[in-house]
């Protein structure tokens, strides 16, 4: 088992979504940034929003700000070996009541696939106070490891959630 700790939340000056993962991956962690494995689907899922392609850790971030994306994960630490979420142990929750607290203008959570969401649900709205009146969302995770649907179908349901939240 190894100790993880999570990364800083990407924070645009009006976040309007929270898109929330788990933790990063083990590559994501040595690349200290979001969503770093060359198969994950989203950032070419976010870019394709904006037709453009994001190479740099500035266009990433550049782009989160475009769309009003405050991205975090659903955990500031835990135990794991490799990246799998299935191997999760000893989960500590990020402070969502001060982020909430902290960025009214959020209006919609979007989980970046279900066990994002199971965790939010028994880490967070468990043990802490969150508005009522935000929208909550699952979509299919872009992790390479959920190979259920196709790239294609991912970047397709993507995009529509987020359009219509825009």
């Amino acid at each position: 088992m190894t100790q993880c700790i999570g990364f800083p939340p990407i924070i645009p000056a009006h976040p309007k979504i929270l898109i929330l993962g788990t933790m990063p991956s083990v590559q994501s962690i040595e690349d200290a940034f979001y969503y770093a494995h060359p198969r994950n689907a989203f950032w070419p899922i976010i870019g394709s929003l904006l037709s453009q392609e994001l190479v740099s850790i500035e266009d990433k971030r550049g782009a989160c700000a475009a769309l009003g994306i405050l991205l975090w994960d659903v955990l500031q630490s835990c135990e794991r070996k490799g990246s799998l979420d299935s191997a999760i142990k000893q989960p500590e929750a990020n402070d969502f009541e001060y982020l909430f607290t902290q960025y009214p203008s959020i209006h919609a959570v979007l989980f970046n696939g279900q066990a994002a969401f199971k965790l939010f649900k028994k880490e967070v709205l468990k043990k802490q106070a969150i508005p009522e009146s935000l929208v909550f969302m699952i979509l299919p995770s872009t992790s390479p490891a959920y190979a259920a649907i196709t790239f294609e179908d991912k970047r397709l349901l993507w995009q529509e959630k987020l359009s219509n939240l825009s």
